[in-house]
Protein backbone atom coordinates (compact mmCIF):
# COMPACT_ATOMS: atom_id res chain seq x y z
CA UNK A 1 0.00 0.00 0.00
CA UNK A 2 1.51 3.50 -1.48
CA UNK A 3 1.85 5.78 1.44
CA UNK A 4 1.67 9.42 0.09
CA UNK A 5 0.29 12.70 1.26
CA UNK A 6 -3.39 13.35 0.10
CA UNK A 7 -6.60 16.36 0.80
CA UNK A 8 -9.43 14.77 1.91
CA UNK A 9 -12.65 17.21 2.82
CA UNK A 10 -15.14 15.97 5.81
CA UNK A 11 -18.05 17.31 7.48
CA UNK A 12 -18.83 17.33 11.27
CA UNK A 13 -20.67 18.41 13.94
CA UNK A 14 -19.14 19.65 17.17
CA UNK A 15 -20.09 21.57 20.16
CA UNK A 16 -18.50 24.98 20.73
CA UNK A 17 -18.13 26.49 23.99
CA UNK A 18 -18.27 30.17 22.99
CA UNK A 19 -17.33 32.84 25.82
CA UNK A 20 -21.01 33.88 26.67
CA UNK A 21 -22.00 30.51 27.12
CA UNK A 22 -18.81 30.13 29.58
CA UNK A 23 -19.97 32.95 31.49
CA UNK A 24 -23.41 31.50 31.72
CA UNK A 25 -22.17 28.23 32.80
CA UNK A 26 -19.92 30.22 35.65
CA UNK A 27 -22.73 32.55 37.29
CA UNK A 28 -24.77 29.03 37.25
CA UNK A 29 -22.62 27.57 39.93
CA UNK A 30 -21.82 30.91 41.67
CA UNK A 31 -22.81 31.49 45.23
CA UNK A 32 -24.74 34.65 46.12
CA UNK A 33 -21.75 36.15 47.46
CA UNK A 34 -19.03 35.53 44.54
CA UNK A 35 -22.32 36.33 42.25
CA UNK A 36 -22.03 39.81 43.67
CA UNK A 37 -17.99 40.38 43.79
CA UNK A 38 -18.74 39.28 40.08
CA UNK A 39 -21.29 41.81 39.02
CA UNK A 40 -19.15 44.30 40.58
CA UNK A 41 -16.22 43.37 38.34
CA UNK A 42 -18.40 43.56 35.54
CA UNK A 43 -19.84 47.16 36.73
CA UNK A 44 -16.21 48.18 36.63
CA UNK A 45 -15.47 46.99 33.06
CA UNK A 46 -18.65 47.70 30.84
CA UNK A 47 -19.82 51.26 30.71
CA UNK A 48 -23.49 50.24 29.89
CA UNK A 49 -24.02 48.50 33.22
CA UNK A 50 -25.26 50.12 36.33
CA UNK A 51 -27.09 48.68 39.38
CA UNK A 52 -30.32 49.77 39.65
CA UNK A 53 -29.67 50.77 43.13
CA UNK A 54 -26.74 52.80 42.47
CA UNK A 55 -26.88 56.59 42.21
CA UNK A 56 -26.97 58.30 38.82
CA UNK A 57 -25.60 61.51 38.34
CA UNK A 58 -27.90 64.36 36.44
CA UNK A 59 -25.71 65.00 33.71
CA UNK A 60 -26.44 64.82 29.75
CA UNK A 61 -23.57 61.89 30.02
CA UNK A 62 -26.05 59.90 32.17
CA UNK A 63 -29.11 59.35 30.89
CA UNK A 64 -31.60 56.83 33.04
CA UNK A 65 -31.14 53.66 32.36
CA UNK A 66 -34.32 52.02 30.21
CA UNK A 67 -33.37 48.06 29.95
CA UNK A 68 -33.54 46.31 33.65
CA UNK A 69 -32.29 42.43 34.09
CA UNK A 70 -35.23 40.81 34.56
CA UNK A 71 -33.76 39.09 37.56
CA UNK A 72 -36.42 39.77 40.21
CA UNK A 73 -37.89 36.51 41.52
CA UNK A 74 -40.45 35.05 38.98
CA UNK A 75 -43.63 34.13 39.97
CA UNK A 76 -43.40 31.89 43.17
CA UNK A 77 -43.83 27.86 42.97
CA UNK A 78 -46.36 26.37 44.57
CA UNK A 79 -46.50 22.61 45.53
CA UNK A 80 -44.16 21.07 43.24
CA UNK A 81 -44.78 23.34 40.14
CA UNK A 82 -41.57 24.62 38.29
CA UNK A 83 -40.47 27.67 36.89
CA UNK A 84 -40.61 28.63 33.15
CA UNK A 85 -38.03 26.14 30.87
CA UNK A 86 -34.33 28.00 31.10
CA UNK A 87 -32.60 28.98 27.82
CA UNK A 88 -31.36 25.41 26.26
CA UNK A 89 -27.55 26.67 25.88
CA UNK A 90 -27.55 26.69 30.02
CA UNK A 91 -28.00 22.57 29.54
CA UNK A 92 -25.35 21.64 28.48
CA UNK A 93 -22.79 18.19 28.79
CA UNK A 94 -19.81 19.87 29.88
CA UNK A 95 -17.35 18.56 32.62
CA UNK A 96 -17.34 21.63 35.12
CA UNK A 97 -14.97 24.36 33.76
CA UNK A 98 -14.65 26.33 36.82
CA UNK A 99 -13.23 24.98 40.40
CA UNK A 100 -15.45 25.78 42.98
CA UNK A 101 -12.24 26.49 44.95
CA UNK A 102 -13.84 29.05 46.12
CA UNK A 103 -22.23 31.72 77.61
CA UNK A 104 -19.53 33.71 78.30
CA UNK A 105 -21.74 36.28 79.86
CA UNK A 106 -22.56 33.50 83.17
CA UNK A 107 -22.98 35.37 86.64
CA UNK A 108 -20.80 32.90 87.31
CA UNK A 109 -18.06 33.97 85.48
CA UNK A 110 -17.55 37.34 88.37
CA UNK A 111 -15.54 35.03 90.35
CA UNK A 112 -12.97 34.68 87.97
CA UNK A 113 -11.93 38.51 87.33
CA UNK A 114 -8.25 38.44 87.37
CA UNK A 115 -8.43 35.19 84.62
CA UNK A 116 -7.20 37.20 81.27
CA UNK A 117 -9.92 38.73 79.09
CA UNK A 118 -8.98 36.28 76.06
CA UNK A 119 -9.03 33.39 78.28
CA UNK A 120 -6.38 30.93 80.36
CA UNK A 121 -4.15 28.25 79.78
CA UNK A 122 -1.64 30.57 80.01
CA UNK A 123 0.33 28.49 82.20
CA UNK A 124 0.73 25.40 79.71
CA UNK A 125 4.13 24.19 78.41
CA UNK A 126 2.68 22.40 75.77
CA UNK A 127 4.61 22.60 72.63
CA UNK A 128 1.32 22.46 70.54
CA UNK A 129 0.01 25.25 71.70
CA UNK A 130 1.40 27.36 69.46
CA UNK A 131 0.14 25.35 66.63
CA UNK A 132 -2.76 24.64 68.10
CA UNK A 133 -2.86 28.71 67.57
CA UNK A 134 -2.21 29.20 64.31
CA UNK A 135 -4.56 26.68 63.25
CA UNK A 136 -7.31 28.28 64.66
CA UNK A 137 -6.44 31.62 63.57
CA UNK A 138 -6.87 30.51 60.14
CA UNK A 139 -10.25 28.66 60.33
CA UNK A 140 -13.58 29.61 61.69
CA UNK A 141 -15.00 27.60 64.82
CA UNK A 142 -17.97 26.67 62.85
CA UNK A 143 -15.68 24.98 60.50
CA UNK A 144 -13.83 23.47 63.02
CA UNK A 145 -16.61 22.18 64.97
CA UNK A 146 -18.58 20.68 61.52
CA UNK A 147 -15.48 19.32 60.55
CA UNK A 148 -15.41 17.29 63.22
CA UNK A 149 -19.19 16.81 63.44
CA UNK A 150 -19.05 14.81 59.94
CA UNK A 151 -15.93 12.85 61.24
CA UNK A 152 -17.50 12.11 64.83
CA UNK A 153 -21.57 11.71 64.03
CA UNK A 154 -22.45 9.36 61.02
CA UNK A 155 -26.55 9.42 61.77
CA UNK A 156 -27.88 12.08 59.68
CA UNK A 157 -30.16 12.96 62.60
CA UNK A 158 -28.16 13.58 65.42
CA UNK A 159 -25.96 15.29 62.63
CA UNK A 160 -28.58 17.42 61.93
CA UNK A 161 -29.16 18.20 65.59
CA UNK A 162 -25.22 19.26 66.03
CA UNK A 163 -25.42 21.84 62.93
CA UNK A 164 -28.20 23.27 65.11
CA UNK A 165 -26.51 23.21 68.29
CA UNK A 166 -23.16 24.41 66.45
CA UNK A 167 -25.31 27.65 65.41
CA UNK A 168 -26.87 28.05 68.70
CA UNK A 169 -23.36 29.02 69.91
CA UNK A 170 -22.06 32.71 70.90
CA UNK A 171 -18.36 34.21 69.53
CA UNK A 172 -17.11 32.63 72.71
CA UNK A 173 -18.34 29.14 72.83
CA UNK A 174 -21.37 28.92 74.82
CA UNK A 175 -24.75 27.65 74.26
CA UNK A 176 -26.91 30.81 73.48
CA UNK A 177 -30.62 29.47 73.68
CA UNK A 178 -32.18 26.60 74.78
CA UNK A 179 -31.87 23.18 73.49
CA UNK A 180 -35.86 22.74 74.01
CA UNK A 181 -36.16 25.32 70.90
CA UNK A 182 -34.02 22.37 68.62
CA UNK A 183 -35.99 19.68 70.12
CA UNK A 184 -39.49 21.86 68.88
CA UNK A 185 -37.95 22.73 65.68
CA UNK A 186 -36.92 19.24 64.44
CA UNK A 187 -39.60 16.87 66.05
CA UNK A 188 -38.02 14.79 68.12
CA UNK A 189 -37.39 14.42 72.26
CA UNK A 190 -35.31 16.83 74.25
CA UNK A 191 -33.78 13.60 75.25
CA UNK A 192 -32.37 12.93 71.80
CA UNK A 193 -30.75 16.68 71.66
CA UNK A 194 -29.41 16.05 75.42
CA UNK A 195 -27.76 12.77 73.74
CA UNK A 196 -26.34 14.80 71.14
CA UNK A 197 -24.91 17.87 73.19
CA UNK A 198 -23.34 15.24 75.23
CA UNK A 199 -21.36 13.88 72.52
CA UNK A 200 -20.35 17.40 71.04
CA UNK A 201 -19.12 18.60 74.33
CA UNK A 202 -16.14 16.11 73.69
CA UNK A 203 -14.96 17.94 70.68
CA UNK A 204 -11.89 19.96 70.70
CA UNK A 205 -11.37 23.06 72.36
CA UNK A 206 -12.36 21.33 75.49
CA UNK A 207 -15.42 23.37 77.31
CA UNK A 208 -17.03 24.19 73.93
CA UNK A 209 -21.27 23.45 74.46
CA UNK A 210 -20.90 24.45 77.86
CA UNK A 211 -24.33 26.50 79.27
CA UNK A 212 -22.67 28.00 81.90
CA UNK A 213 -18.79 28.70 83.45
CA UNK A 214 -19.57 25.60 85.66
CA UNK A 215 -20.05 23.34 82.76
CA UNK A 216 -17.42 24.53 80.77
CA UNK A 217 -14.57 23.90 83.58
CA UNK A 218 -16.45 20.61 84.21
CA UNK A 219 -16.00 19.48 80.87
CA UNK A 220 -12.37 20.89 80.57
CA UNK A 221 -12.01 18.92 84.30
CA UNK A 222 -13.33 15.65 82.36
CA UNK A 223 -10.76 15.85 79.67
CA UNK A 224 -7.97 15.86 81.96
CA UNK A 225 -9.63 13.42 84.36
CA UNK A 226 -9.02 15.92 87.09
CA UNK A 227 -13.25 16.17 88.20
CA UNK A 228 -12.85 14.19 91.25
CA UNK A 229 -15.75 14.92 94.32
CA UNK A 230 -13.52 17.72 95.86
CA UNK A 231 -13.64 19.45 92.64
CA UNK A 232 -16.85 19.26 91.54
CA UNK A 233 -17.70 20.56 95.21
CA UNK A 234 -15.23 23.46 94.44
CA UNK A 235 -17.27 24.02 90.90
CA UNK A 236 -20.75 23.73 92.66
CA UNK A 237 -19.51 26.66 95.12
CA UNK A 238 -17.62 28.79 92.70
CA UNK A 239 -19.46 31.44 94.08
CA UNK A 240 -17.71 31.11 97.68
CA UNK A 241 -14.35 31.15 95.54
CA UNK A 242 -15.28 34.51 94.04
CA UNK A 243 -15.64 35.81 98.03
CA UNK A 244 -12.38 34.64 98.68
CA UNK A 245 -14.45 32.63 101.46
CA UNK A 246 -11.18 29.73 101.69
CA UNK A 247 -12.38 28.54 105.12
CA UNK A 248 -15.76 27.44 103.32
CA UNK A 249 -14.77 26.25 100.53
CA UNK A 250 -11.98 23.83 102.71
CA UNK A 251 -14.99 22.90 104.92
CA UNK A 252 -17.29 22.11 101.84
CA UNK A 253 -14.86 20.46 99.76
CA UNK A 254 -13.36 18.37 102.60
CA UNK A 255 -9.90 19.10 102.05
CA UNK A 256 -6.72 21.05 103.54
CA UNK A 257 -5.66 24.54 102.88
CA UNK A 258 -3.09 22.93 100.40
CA UNK A 259 -4.82 21.01 98.44
CA UNK A 260 -7.35 23.74 97.95
CA UNK A 261 -4.69 25.88 96.51
CA UNK A 262 -3.81 23.23 94.03
CA UNK A 263 -7.25 23.14 93.02
CA UNK A 264 -8.27 27.12 92.54
CA UNK A 265 -4.73 26.99 90.10
CA UNK A 266 -6.26 24.22 87.87
CA UNK A 267 -8.81 25.94 87.97
CA UNK A 268 -7.70 29.03 86.44
CA UNK A 269 -5.29 27.27 83.92
CA UNK A 270 -8.85 26.49 82.30
CA UNK A 271 -10.25 28.35 79.75
CA UNK A 272 -13.24 30.24 80.68
CA UNK A 273 -13.96 31.18 76.68
CA UNK A 274 -12.80 28.48 74.84
CA UNK A 275 -14.01 29.67 71.34
CA UNK A 276 -12.24 32.87 71.74
CA UNK A 277 -8.76 31.99 70.07
CA UNK A 278 -10.79 31.29 67.13
CA UNK A 279 -10.86 33.28 63.93
CA UNK A 280 -14.22 34.95 63.83
CA UNK A 281 -13.73 37.18 61.32
CA UNK A 282 -13.71 34.70 58.53
CA UNK A 283 -17.17 33.31 59.13
CA UNK A 284 -19.77 34.19 56.88
CA UNK A 285 -23.66 34.13 57.67
CA UNK A 286 -25.38 32.06 55.08
CA UNK A 287 -28.26 33.79 53.15
CA UNK A 288 -30.35 31.62 51.74
CA UNK A 289 -31.07 31.61 47.94
CA UNK A 290 -34.00 29.95 47.87
CA UNK A 291 -36.84 30.67 50.71
CA UNK A 292 -40.36 28.11 51.33
CA UNK A 293 -42.90 28.25 53.69
CA UNK A 294 -46.35 26.95 54.18
CA UNK A 295 -49.36 28.00 52.30
CA UNK A 296 -52.80 28.16 54.72
CA UNK A 297 -53.86 25.21 52.54
CA UNK A 298 -50.90 22.87 53.29
CA UNK A 299 -48.53 23.13 50.27
CA UNK A 300 -45.20 24.50 49.62
CA UNK A 301 -44.72 27.77 48.51
CA UNK A 302 -40.83 28.14 47.03
CA UNK A 303 -39.66 31.46 46.04
CA UNK A 304 -36.25 32.96 45.38
CA UNK A 305 -34.88 35.14 48.05
CA UNK A 306 -34.76 38.45 45.88
CA UNK A 307 -32.15 39.79 48.49
CA UNK A 308 -29.35 37.73 46.51
CA UNK A 309 -30.66 38.97 43.17
CA UNK A 310 -28.49 41.40 41.57
CA UNK A 311 -31.16 44.07 39.70
CA UNK A 312 -29.08 44.99 36.83
CA UNK A 313 -29.52 47.67 34.33
CA UNK A 314 -28.36 47.75 30.81
CA UNK A 315 -28.30 51.80 29.76
CA UNK A 316 -29.35 51.21 25.51
CA UNK A 317 -30.18 55.66 25.84
CA UNK A 318 -26.38 55.86 27.04
CA UNK A 319 -25.47 53.95 24.08
CA UNK A 320 -27.65 54.68 21.17
CA UNK A 321 -26.51 58.23 22.14
CA UNK A 322 -22.21 57.56 22.08
CA UNK A 323 -22.75 55.44 19.22
CA UNK A 324 -24.55 58.55 17.06
CA UNK A 325 -21.66 60.21 17.77
CA UNK A 326 -18.08 60.50 15.59
CA UNK A 327 -16.43 57.49 16.32
CA UNK A 328 -13.26 55.36 15.34
CA UNK A 329 -13.94 51.73 14.07
CA UNK A 330 -12.04 50.59 17.39
CA UNK A 331 -14.39 52.66 19.53
CA UNK A 332 -17.34 51.55 18.01
CA UNK A 333 -16.39 47.66 17.76
CA UNK A 334 -15.31 48.72 21.42
CA UNK A 335 -18.22 50.22 22.26
CA UNK A 336 -20.65 47.14 20.38
CA UNK A 337 -18.85 44.32 21.88
CA UNK A 338 -19.48 45.88 25.40
CA UNK A 339 -23.16 46.32 24.65
CA UNK A 340 -23.71 43.01 23.48
CA UNK A 341 -21.72 41.39 26.66
CA UNK A 342 -24.53 43.46 28.83
CA UNK A 343 -27.39 42.11 27.45
CA UNK A 344 -25.53 38.59 27.69
CA UNK A 345 -25.10 39.29 31.02
CA UNK A 346 -28.69 40.32 31.88
CA UNK A 347 -30.01 37.55 30.17
CA UNK A 348 -27.63 34.95 32.12
CA UNK A 349 -28.55 36.16 35.52
CA UNK A 350 -32.59 35.92 34.41
CA UNK A 351 -31.24 32.25 33.36
CA UNK A 352 -29.50 31.50 36.57
CA UNK A 353 -32.39 32.90 38.63
CA UNK A 354 -35.23 30.50 37.05
CA UNK A 355 -33.01 27.73 36.83
CA UNK A 356 -32.09 27.80 40.49
CA UNK A 357 -35.66 28.09 41.31
CA UNK A 358 -36.66 24.82 38.91
CA UNK A 359 -34.17 23.36 40.50
CA UNK A 360 -35.28 23.74 44.48
CA UNK A 361 -38.82 23.84 43.65
CA UNK A 362 -38.08 20.09 42.39
CA UNK A 363 -36.34 18.96 45.40
CA UNK A 364 -38.99 20.45 48.18
CA UNK A 365 -41.54 18.38 46.09
CA UNK A 366 -39.56 15.11 45.85
CA UNK A 367 -38.16 15.52 49.51
CA UNK A 368 -41.64 16.38 50.52
CA UNK A 369 -42.37 13.76 53.68
CA UNK A 370 -38.65 15.16 55.28
CA UNK A 371 -40.11 18.84 55.77
CA UNK A 372 -43.51 17.59 56.75
CA UNK A 373 -42.15 14.66 59.42
CA UNK A 374 -38.71 14.70 59.71
CA UNK A 375 -35.34 13.51 58.48
CA UNK A 376 -35.97 10.26 58.89
CA UNK A 377 -38.33 10.12 55.95
CA UNK A 378 -35.05 11.85 53.94
CA UNK A 379 -35.56 9.98 50.38
CA UNK A 380 -32.74 8.81 48.39
CA UNK A 381 -32.15 11.13 45.81
CA UNK A 382 -29.23 11.38 42.79
CA UNK A 383 -28.99 14.34 40.39
CA UNK A 384 -30.50 12.09 37.78
CA UNK A 385 -33.53 12.30 39.63
CA UNK A 386 -34.09 15.94 39.19
CA UNK A 387 -32.67 16.44 35.96
CA UNK A 388 -35.28 13.71 34.85
CA UNK A 389 -37.89 15.28 36.41
CA UNK A 390 -37.08 19.09 35.02
CA UNK A 391 -36.09 17.79 31.83
CA UNK A 392 -32.18 19.08 32.59
CA UNK A 393 -28.63 17.79 32.03
CA UNK A 394 -27.13 16.63 35.39
CA UNK A 395 -24.18 18.49 34.96
CA UNK A 396 -26.50 21.43 35.51
CA UNK A 397 -28.32 20.71 38.74
CA UNK A 398 -24.64 19.83 40.01
CA UNK A 399 -24.00 23.16 39.26
CA UNK A 400 -27.34 24.70 40.85
CA UNK A 401 -26.76 22.92 43.97
CA UNK A 402 -23.28 24.23 44.87
CA UNK A 403 -23.38 26.72 47.28
CA UNK A 404 -26.74 27.40 46.78
CA UNK A 405 -28.68 27.21 50.54
CA UNK A 406 -32.78 26.97 51.04
CA UNK A 407 -34.44 27.96 54.61
CA UNK A 408 -36.63 25.72 55.56
CA UNK A 409 -39.42 25.49 58.35
CA UNK A 410 -36.14 23.19 59.66
CA UNK A 411 -33.41 25.31 59.23
CA UNK A 412 -31.12 26.17 56.24
CA UNK A 413 -29.41 23.86 53.92
CA UNK A 414 -27.46 23.49 51.24
CA UNK A 415 -29.01 21.68 47.90
CA UNK A 416 -26.55 19.32 48.03
CA UNK A 417 -28.04 17.80 51.33
CA UNK A 418 -30.63 16.27 50.04
CA UNK A 419 -28.93 14.10 48.15
CA UNK A 420 -28.41 10.71 49.97
CA UNK A 421 -27.10 7.42 48.61
CA UNK A 422 -30.16 4.88 47.98
CA UNK A 423 -30.90 1.82 49.39
CA UNK A 424 -32.76 -1.01 47.55
CA UNK A 425 -36.27 -2.15 48.87
CA UNK A 426 -36.55 -5.73 49.89
CA UNK A 427 -40.06 -5.91 48.48
CA UNK A 428 -39.76 -4.12 45.08
CA UNK A 429 -40.91 -0.66 46.02
CA UNK A 430 -39.43 3.22 46.59
CA UNK A 431 -35.71 2.97 47.80
CA UNK A 432 -34.77 4.22 51.55
CA UNK A 433 -31.89 6.55 52.07
CA UNK A 434 -28.52 5.54 53.22
CA UNK A 435 -28.87 8.21 55.88
CA UNK A 436 -32.90 7.33 57.08
CA UNK A 437 -31.29 3.26 57.53
CA UNK A 438 -28.28 4.86 59.84
CA UNK A 439 -30.89 6.38 61.91
CA UNK A 440 -33.07 3.29 61.88
CA UNK A 441 -30.28 0.81 62.60
CA UNK A 442 -29.00 3.19 65.78
CA UNK A 443 -33.23 3.03 66.80
CA UNK A 444 -33.00 -0.37 66.63
CA UNK A 445 -29.43 -0.70 68.76
CA UNK A 446 -30.25 2.45 71.03
CA UNK A 447 -33.61 0.35 71.63
CA UNK A 448 -32.40 -2.96 72.77
CA UNK A 449 -32.96 -4.43 76.10
CA UNK A 450 -30.57 -7.40 77.21
CA UNK A 451 -30.45 -9.42 73.86
CA UNK A 452 -28.37 -7.66 72.07
CA UNK A 453 -28.71 -7.65 68.10
CA UNK A 454 -26.35 -8.70 66.23
CA UNK A 455 -25.80 -7.54 62.66
CA UNK A 456 -27.15 -10.71 61.14
CA UNK A 457 -30.36 -9.91 63.58
CA UNK A 458 -30.31 -6.33 62.31
CA UNK A 459 -30.58 -7.32 58.54
CA UNK A 460 -33.51 -9.55 59.18
CA UNK A 461 -35.32 -6.68 61.24
CA UNK A 462 -34.29 -4.55 58.24
CA UNK A 463 -35.50 -6.68 55.87
CA UNK A 464 -38.80 -7.49 57.51
CA UNK A 465 -39.63 -3.41 57.27
CA UNK A 466 -38.84 -3.43 53.31
CA UNK A 467 -35.03 -2.54 53.77
CA UNK A 468 -32.92 -4.86 51.11
CA UNK A 469 -29.77 -4.15 52.62
CA UNK A 470 -26.06 -6.67 53.54
CA UNK A 471 -24.45 -7.74 56.92
CA UNK A 472 -21.58 -6.47 56.18
CA UNK A 473 -23.43 -2.54 54.95
CA UNK A 474 -24.79 -2.76 58.46
CA UNK A 475 -21.75 -3.41 60.19
CA UNK A 476 -20.64 -0.55 58.14
CA UNK A 477 -22.92 1.94 59.37
CA UNK A 478 -22.86 1.16 62.74
CA UNK A 479 -19.00 1.09 62.74
CA UNK A 480 -19.41 4.54 61.68
CA UNK A 481 -21.57 5.58 64.19
CA UNK A 482 -18.64 4.18 66.71
CA UNK A 483 -21.29 1.98 67.94
CA UNK A 484 -19.80 -1.13 69.09
CA UNK A 485 -20.12 -4.88 68.03
CA UNK A 486 -22.63 -6.91 69.74
CA UNK A 487 -20.12 -8.93 71.81
CA UNK A 488 -19.07 -5.66 72.86
CA UNK A 489 -22.31 -4.14 73.23
CA UNK A 490 -23.22 -7.68 75.41
CA UNK A 491 -20.26 -7.16 77.48
CA UNK A 492 -20.70 -4.23 78.85
CA UNK A 493 -24.34 -5.00 79.51
CA UNK A 494 -22.70 -7.90 81.47
CA UNK A 495 -20.04 -5.30 83.40
CA UNK A 496 -22.89 -3.00 84.26
CA UNK A 497 -25.05 -5.33 85.72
Amino acid sequence: MALGPRLDLRQSQSLVMTPQLQQAIKLLQLSNMELDAFIDQELERNPLLEREDSDRADTPDAPEPEQAAPTSEPEPMLDGQTAGSAEDSMDVDYDNLYNNDSASDQPDSEAFGQWSASGGRHDFDDGDTNFDQMMAESISLRDHLVAQLNMDIADPADRLIGLHLIEMLDETGYLSGDIAEIAAKLDCPIETVEAVLKRVQRFDPAGIFARSLKECLALQLIEKNRLDPAMAALLDNLEMLARRDMAGLIKVCGIDSEDLAEMIGEIKALDPKPALRFDHAVTHTVVPDVLMRRTPDGAWLVELNSDTLPRVLVNSRYYAKVSGHSLSREEKTYLSERYQSANWLVKSLHQRATTILKVATELVRQQDAFFRLGVQHLKPLVLRDIAGAISMHESTVSRVTSNKYIATPRGIYELKYFFTQAIGSADGGDAHSAESVRHRIKSLIDAEGRDVLSDDRLVEILKGEGIDIARRTVAKYREGMNIPSSVQRRREKALGG
